[in-house]
């Protein structure tokens, strides 16, 4: 008698970065686009670390597919059939407040047939730190059935995960009086299929998350913190090297003001020093505040590190806004 081997088990993890409608209605999207998204990139890191690590067992296959809706057509029908078949969760990923209509478009398609749906973004966690209470549009997505994740997914995602893997998931998941450290953690990558829809291949990572100051027109404070939180060094130099051995050299930093970031000088050395090690041509797209300028060596260094674009945020001043960065910095 012929023994034949088990049918391995599957789990999709269907990771989507939505995008959103035009004053007519129609979804914005592009042949290619310019700006990554991190947080996109971190997920799929995170997914990606948690499927190496055989987080549902050695018998159970992971398949991890990530889509950004900007440039790219979502095979809604072909991801119900996969997970209709094998099982899974849909991530609907880094979601702004223009974007939950078009997110919860496609999730209620999602929920119709009976998937595992999961919400994360700026809107649900600035909406549940800021607001008093619920609002309607997150409450419907619940009702449905739906999970909102609020807060960051570093260090808890592989339990979420699992949850999800058994069926279990909870309808809210928030994480906002717990920020997880960077230093360390499992870094933004984007699927080499994903990269190739951008112009140029892009690489992109946060070295920081989270801003001392005390704007009142910015939502980063309430949903990344108002203590800064910083990658390393070392594990931004790890992340230039891996991706260059895959031909990325244009990276979009997506630290709300890099100039205040407390490593920023040890990371343009890190840049400079492997630009001289390898030749290697890196090309930085910065945003930093209007002060940059007097911090000493920060222009010459962002010079020679490959800096060539940067947006310029005019931060809020004050004193009392200066007095509060300076105790959290």
């Amino acid at each position: 008698m012929v023994r034949t081997a088990r049918a391995r088990e599957r789990f999709h993890i269907e990771l989507i970065k939505p995008s959103h409608y035009d004053d007519d209605g129609y979804v914005i999207q592009w042949m290619k686009a310019w700006v990554p998204s991190n947080s996109l990139a971190c997920l799929y890191g995170l997914a990606r670390h948690a499927a190496d690590n055989r987080v549902f067992g050695e018998d159970v296959e992971v398949s991890i597919n990530a889509y950004d809706e900007t440039n790219t057509v979502i095979p809604v029908r072909g991801i119900i059939r996969r997970l209709q078949r094998d099982g899974g969760i849909v991530c609907m990923v880094g979601v702004q407040s223009n974007q939950f209509p078009r997110c919860m478009d496609m999730a209620r398609r999602f929920r119709a047939a009976g998937l595992q749906v999961a919400i994360g973004g700026f809107h649900v966690s600035g909406c549940l730190a800021m607001l008093p209470h619920v609002p309607p549009d997150i409450q419907e997505a619940i009702d449905l059935g739906m999970t909102i994740f609020a807060g960051e997914a570093e260090g808890r995602f592989d339990d979420f995960l699992r949850a999800a893997y058994r069926r279990e998931l909870r309808p809210l998941y928030s994480y906002m009086n717990d920020l997880p450290p960077l230093e360390g953690q499992v870094l933004p990558r984007l699927p080499p299929a994903v990269a190739r829809r951008y112009a140029p291949v892009p690489g992109t990572f946060d070295a920081g998350r989270g801003c001392p100051f005390l704007c009142s027109f910015c939502t980063i404070i309430n949903v990344q913190g108002r203590t800064s939180r910083h990658r390393g060094p070392d594990d931004v130099e790890r992340l230039l090297r891996a991706n260059l051995k895959k031909g990325i050299r244009h990276y979009f930093v997506t630290d709300d003001n890099f100039a205040r970031n407390r490593n920023w000088e040890v990371i343009f050395d890190r840049v400079i020093a492997l630009r001289e090690e390898l030749g290697a041509r890196f090309n930085f797209t910065i945003q930093v505040d209007t002060l940059c300028h007097k911090i000493p060596n920060f222009i010459d260094k962002a010079r020679r590190a490959g800096v060539s674009r940067v947006f310029i945020g005019l931060e809020n001043v004050n004193a009392d806004n200066l007095q509060a960065a300076h105790k959290r910095v």
